[in-house]
């Protein structure tokens, strides 16, 4: 059977203090021995692979570019779709589950991906648009609530 994929999605650009919650989730995913995938650029994005690289994890960047060689230094597998922002469907169908760390319109677009499918999304510091998205306050709390959902299958 297959790791499970959880995505980590935020700000391509990010501050200290996110940047420092974005590696502690991408840690405990790795920890709990589920592949980090996140769209493979700076930010959140980066600091996630970080974590999960730090902690012996697997990570999977889904770019926007056609050039795998522009991930970020933390990404074990760049997949590069040259579609820009489209790659977001890509990340999304990839991934069981999701949590969404600060971010912009472009993580909004995720999000929406995400229930459209009726995976669950994590939202720590994020957009909180919808019932179906859970608020969190802390990294440990956003790990165990998408852990939880990814393995009832929610």
């Amino acid at each position: 059977m297959p790791r499970r994929v959880i995505g980590v999605i935020g700000a391509g650009e990010c501050d200290a203090e996110v940047a420092v919650r974005a590696e502690e989730v991408g840690r405990r995913l790795a920890e709990a021995n589920v592949v980090v995938a996140t769209g493979g650029l700076g930010g959140v994005m980066e600091a996630a692979s970080r974590g999960a690289s730090k902690a012996g994890g697997l990570v999977i960047g889904i770019l926007p570019m056609s050039r795998p060689e522009v991930a970020n230094a933390f990404v074990d597998v760049a997949v590069a779709t040259g579609m820009g922002e489209a790659r977001n469907a890509i990340l999304v169908n990839t991934c069981s589950a999701f949590v969404a760390i600060a971010g912009g319109y472009g993580t909004l677009s995720e999000i929406a991906y995400a229930l459209r499918q009726k995976k669950r999304v994590v939202a720590l510091d994020s957009w909180d648009v919808d019932p179906a998205v859970v608020g969190v306050a802390t990294p440990e709390e956003a790990v165990a609530k998408v852990l939880g959902a990814a393995l009832r299958g929610e």
